[in-house]
Protein backbone atom coordinates (compact mmCIF):
# COMPACT_ATOMS: atom_id res chain seq x y z
CA UNK A 1 0.00 0.00 0.00
CA UNK A 2 2.91 2.32 0.67
CA UNK A 3 4.55 1.78 -2.33
CA UNK A 4 1.15 2.18 -4.10
CA UNK A 5 0.80 5.80 -2.18
CA UNK A 6 4.63 6.90 -3.05
CA UNK A 7 4.04 6.01 -7.07
CA UNK A 8 0.95 8.36 -6.82
CA UNK A 9 2.48 10.92 -4.90
CA UNK A 10 5.14 11.23 -7.57
CA UNK A 11 3.01 11.12 -10.20
CA UNK A 12 1.37 13.95 -8.81
CA UNK A 13 4.36 16.16 -8.76
CA UNK A 14 5.68 15.27 -11.69
CA UNK A 15 2.85 16.50 -13.34
CA UNK A 16 2.66 19.43 -11.73
CA UNK A 17 5.91 20.29 -12.37
CA UNK A 18 5.65 19.66 -16.41
CA UNK A 19 2.31 21.70 -16.24
CA UNK A 20 4.38 24.97 -14.58
CA UNK A 21 6.75 24.39 -17.69
CA UNK A 22 5.05 26.95 -19.58
CA UNK A 23 5.37 29.17 -17.01
CA UNK A 24 8.73 28.55 -15.78
CA UNK A 25 10.59 30.91 -18.09
CA UNK A 26 8.82 34.01 -17.26
CA UNK A 27 8.60 33.43 -13.29
CA UNK A 28 12.17 32.71 -13.17
CA UNK A 29 12.72 36.73 -14.78
CA UNK A 30 9.42 37.94 -12.96
CA UNK A 31 7.92 39.03 -16.40
CA UNK A 32 4.63 36.93 -15.70
CA UNK A 33 3.86 39.53 -13.13
CA UNK A 34 4.22 42.59 -15.72
CA UNK A 35 1.31 42.29 -18.53
CA UNK A 36 -2.43 42.06 -17.24
CA UNK A 37 -4.79 41.74 -20.41
CA UNK A 38 -7.16 44.40 -20.82
CA UNK A 39 -9.45 42.19 -24.12
CA UNK A 40 -9.24 38.69 -25.00
CA UNK A 41 -11.30 36.90 -27.68
CA UNK A 42 -11.22 33.50 -28.97
CA UNK A 43 -12.98 31.75 -32.05
CA UNK A 44 -11.56 27.56 -32.73
CA UNK A 45 -8.43 29.05 -33.95
CA UNK A 46 -6.86 31.35 -32.51
CA UNK A 47 -6.60 33.46 -28.90
CA UNK A 48 -6.06 36.90 -29.50
CA UNK A 49 -5.83 39.32 -26.09
CA UNK A 50 -4.85 43.10 -25.69
CA UNK A 51 -2.41 43.37 -22.73
CA UNK A 52 -0.66 46.23 -20.87
CA UNK A 53 2.50 46.18 -19.02
CA UNK A 54 3.32 48.27 -15.99
CA UNK A 55 4.19 51.67 -18.31
CA UNK A 56 0.81 51.36 -19.59
CA UNK A 57 1.99 50.33 -23.02
CA UNK A 58 -0.44 48.16 -24.93
CA UNK A 59 0.12 45.14 -27.27
CA UNK A 60 -1.76 42.12 -29.12
CA UNK A 61 -0.73 38.63 -28.19
CA UNK A 62 -1.84 36.09 -30.47
CA UNK A 63 -2.37 32.62 -29.10
CA UNK A 64 -2.04 29.78 -31.50
CA UNK A 65 -4.49 26.89 -30.66
CA UNK A 66 -2.88 24.35 -32.92
CA UNK A 67 0.47 25.49 -31.90
CA UNK A 68 0.57 25.94 -28.30
CA UNK A 69 4.27 26.32 -27.88
CA UNK A 70 4.05 30.00 -30.06
CA UNK A 71 2.47 33.52 -29.55
CA UNK A 72 2.63 36.26 -31.99
CA UNK A 73 3.25 40.06 -30.01
CA UNK A 74 2.79 43.02 -32.31
CA UNK A 75 1.59 46.62 -31.54
CA UNK A 76 -1.74 47.95 -30.41
CA UNK A 77 -3.60 47.91 -33.40
CA UNK A 78 -5.37 51.17 -34.68
CA UNK A 79 -8.56 52.67 -35.41
CA UNK A 80 -8.79 50.80 -38.35
CA UNK A 81 -7.49 47.20 -36.55
CA UNK A 82 -3.83 47.62 -38.33
CA UNK A 83 -0.81 46.56 -36.51
CA UNK A 84 2.60 45.59 -37.03
CA UNK A 85 4.15 41.98 -35.90
CA UNK A 86 7.34 42.78 -33.56
CA UNK A 87 8.11 38.78 -32.39
CA UNK A 88 6.92 35.61 -32.01
CA UNK A 89 7.60 34.09 -28.82
CA UNK A 90 8.07 30.28 -28.40
CA UNK A 91 8.52 28.32 -25.02
CA UNK A 92 8.01 24.24 -25.13
CA UNK A 93 9.51 21.29 -23.26
CA UNK A 94 10.88 17.26 -23.50
CA UNK A 95 11.64 15.34 -21.31
CA UNK A 96 15.17 16.77 -21.50
CA UNK A 97 14.20 19.97 -20.96
CA UNK A 98 13.23 23.49 -22.43
CA UNK A 99 13.94 25.77 -25.30
CA UNK A 100 12.64 29.49 -24.40
CA UNK A 101 13.12 32.64 -27.04
CA UNK A 102 12.06 35.52 -28.34
CA UNK A 103 12.34 35.86 -32.41
CA UNK A 104 11.86 39.62 -33.80
CA UNK A 105 9.65 39.84 -36.68
CA UNK A 106 8.50 42.34 -39.56
CA UNK A 107 4.97 42.23 -41.02
CA UNK A 108 1.68 43.51 -40.88
CA UNK A 109 -1.54 42.33 -39.96
CA UNK A 110 -5.11 42.99 -39.24
CA UNK A 111 -7.36 42.47 -36.21
CA UNK A 112 -11.21 43.02 -35.33
CA UNK A 113 -11.81 41.97 -32.26
CA UNK A 114 -15.44 43.29 -32.19
CA UNK A 115 -18.67 41.38 -32.67
CA UNK A 116 -16.82 38.19 -34.59
CA UNK A 117 -12.97 37.36 -34.37
CA UNK A 118 -11.31 38.28 -37.69
CA UNK A 119 -7.30 38.04 -38.44
CA UNK A 120 -5.65 38.69 -41.44
CA UNK A 121 -2.24 38.93 -42.91
CA UNK A 122 -1.71 42.22 -44.81
CA UNK A 123 2.34 41.76 -45.24
CA UNK A 124 3.93 38.91 -45.57
CA UNK A 125 6.18 38.09 -41.84
CA UNK A 126 9.61 37.85 -42.16
CA UNK A 127 11.88 36.20 -39.78
CA UNK A 128 14.82 38.34 -38.60
CA UNK A 129 16.97 36.87 -35.80
CA UNK A 130 16.35 35.70 -32.22
CA UNK A 131 16.80 38.56 -29.69
CA UNK A 132 16.80 36.40 -26.22
CA UNK A 133 16.56 33.55 -25.24
CA UNK A 134 17.20 30.66 -22.21
CA UNK A 135 17.80 26.59 -22.57
CA UNK A 136 17.22 24.82 -19.62
CA UNK A 137 18.99 21.00 -20.46
CA UNK A 138 18.39 18.43 -17.74
CA UNK A 139 20.53 20.43 -14.67
CA UNK A 140 21.81 23.25 -16.49
CA UNK A 141 20.63 26.17 -17.19
CA UNK A 142 22.23 28.54 -20.16
CA UNK A 143 21.33 32.30 -20.41
CA UNK A 144 22.65 35.10 -22.13
CA UNK A 145 25.26 35.28 -24.92
CA UNK A 146 25.63 31.11 -24.81
CA UNK A 147 21.74 30.85 -24.74
CA UNK A 148 21.84 32.65 -27.76
CA UNK A 149 24.55 31.45 -29.58
CA UNK A 150 23.18 27.73 -29.10
CA UNK A 151 19.57 29.13 -30.13
CA UNK A 152 20.59 30.24 -33.17
CA UNK A 153 22.60 27.47 -34.01
CA UNK A 154 19.90 25.52 -33.50
CA UNK A 155 17.43 27.55 -35.73
CA UNK A 156 20.21 27.22 -38.30
CA UNK A 157 20.00 23.43 -38.35
CA UNK A 158 16.43 23.54 -37.77
CA UNK A 159 15.45 25.02 -41.12
CA UNK A 160 18.01 23.73 -43.28
CA UNK A 161 16.22 20.63 -41.90
CA UNK A 162 12.71 21.94 -42.77
CA UNK A 163 14.32 23.62 -46.66
CA UNK A 164 15.32 19.79 -47.50
CA UNK A 165 11.92 18.30 -45.25
CA UNK A 166 9.96 20.44 -47.47
CA UNK A 167 11.62 20.28 -51.29
CA UNK A 168 9.64 17.00 -51.85
CA UNK A 169 7.31 16.56 -54.00
CA UNK A 170 3.82 17.53 -52.44
CA UNK A 171 5.41 17.56 -49.05
CA UNK A 172 2.49 16.01 -46.51
CA UNK A 173 0.56 18.67 -43.78
CA UNK A 174 0.14 17.34 -40.40
CA UNK A 175 -2.67 17.99 -37.98
CA UNK A 176 -1.09 17.08 -34.98
CA UNK A 177 2.84 17.01 -33.48
CA UNK A 178 1.98 13.22 -33.49
CA UNK A 179 1.46 12.86 -36.75
CA UNK A 180 4.19 14.53 -37.87
CA UNK A 181 6.84 12.87 -35.80
CA UNK A 182 5.19 9.53 -37.05
CA UNK A 183 5.69 10.24 -40.49
CA UNK A 184 9.37 12.09 -40.46
CA UNK A 185 10.95 10.38 -37.49
CA UNK A 186 11.86 7.26 -39.97
CA UNK A 187 12.93 9.43 -42.65
CA UNK A 188 15.08 11.45 -40.70
CA UNK A 189 16.26 8.75 -38.26
CA UNK A 190 15.81 4.99 -39.70
CA UNK A 191 18.28 3.69 -37.19
CA UNK A 192 15.71 4.40 -34.13
CA UNK A 193 12.95 2.70 -35.74
CA UNK A 194 11.98 -1.31 -36.77
CA UNK A 195 13.01 -3.01 -40.26
CA UNK A 196 9.58 -2.71 -41.06
CA UNK A 197 9.09 1.10 -40.98
CA UNK A 198 12.83 2.19 -42.60
CA UNK A 199 12.96 3.63 -45.91
CA UNK A 200 13.35 1.47 -48.81
CA UNK A 201 17.11 1.69 -49.71
CA UNK A 202 18.13 2.33 -46.49
CA UNK A 203 21.17 -0.28 -46.45
CA UNK A 204 23.45 -1.25 -48.91
CA UNK A 205 26.31 -2.92 -49.83
CA UNK A 206 29.12 -0.96 -48.44
CA UNK A 207 27.85 1.43 -46.69
CA UNK A 208 29.84 2.88 -43.71
CA UNK A 209 28.58 3.09 -39.92
CA UNK A 210 30.07 5.87 -37.29
CA UNK A 211 29.29 6.07 -33.63
CA UNK A 212 28.13 8.88 -31.91
CA UNK A 213 25.76 9.73 -29.23
CA UNK A 214 25.95 6.06 -28.98
CA UNK A 215 24.29 5.43 -31.87
CA UNK A 216 25.67 3.87 -34.99
CA UNK A 217 24.71 6.25 -37.87
CA UNK A 218 24.53 4.69 -41.67
CA UNK A 219 26.53 7.62 -43.35
CA UNK A 220 25.83 5.72 -46.84
CA UNK A 221 21.92 6.60 -45.97
CA UNK A 222 23.35 10.22 -45.01
CA UNK A 223 24.99 10.39 -48.72
CA UNK A 224 22.03 9.47 -50.56
CA UNK A 225 19.39 10.92 -48.97
CA UNK A 226 20.83 14.22 -47.54
CA UNK A 227 22.08 17.57 -48.22
CA UNK A 228 25.57 18.14 -48.10
CA UNK A 229 24.99 20.64 -45.15
CA UNK A 230 23.08 18.19 -43.23
CA UNK A 231 25.10 15.24 -43.30
CA UNK A 232 27.89 15.90 -40.74
CA UNK A 233 24.92 16.89 -38.31
CA UNK A 234 23.06 13.59 -38.94
CA UNK A 235 26.00 11.65 -38.27
CA UNK A 236 27.41 13.43 -34.95
CA UNK A 237 23.89 13.11 -33.48
CA UNK A 238 23.62 16.69 -33.35
CA UNK A 239 19.90 16.90 -35.07
CA UNK A 240 18.77 14.32 -33.38
CA UNK A 241 19.59 16.09 -30.44
CA UNK A 242 17.67 18.95 -32.13
CA UNK A 243 14.82 16.82 -32.87
CA UNK A 244 14.90 15.16 -29.38
CA UNK A 245 14.73 18.81 -27.03
CA UNK A 246 12.86 21.10 -29.66
CA UNK A 247 10.58 18.50 -31.73
CA UNK A 248 7.59 20.93 -31.99
CA UNK A 249 10.00 23.62 -33.10
CA UNK A 250 10.57 21.68 -36.29
CA UNK A 251 6.63 20.96 -36.44
CA UNK A 252 5.68 24.73 -36.22
CA UNK A 253 8.30 25.76 -38.51
CA UNK A 254 7.53 23.37 -41.18
CA UNK A 255 3.96 23.85 -40.62
CA UNK A 256 4.42 27.79 -40.80
CA UNK A 257 2.54 28.37 -43.49
CA UNK A 258 -1.00 26.69 -42.92
CA UNK A 259 -0.47 28.91 -39.44
CA UNK A 260 -2.95 31.47 -40.80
Amino acid sequence: MRNVYLIFLFSFVFCGCISMMEKTGRIIDGSAFEEKTVIKHQDSDFVISIVENRSKEKSIIIAVKRFPMIKFRGTLPDEDGNFLFTSLEYLAGSTHGWNEFSLQLLGKGRASLNNSLELEITEEIEHIQITQGRIHRYDTRIIGNDALTALRNRRDRIEAAIEWMSSFDDPPSFNSIEDFEKHWKPVLFPELVSRRKRPQGFRQDGDIYLKAEDIRWNTGYSERSFPEELRPIRNSGTLLRDWEEALSWFYFKYEWNTIF
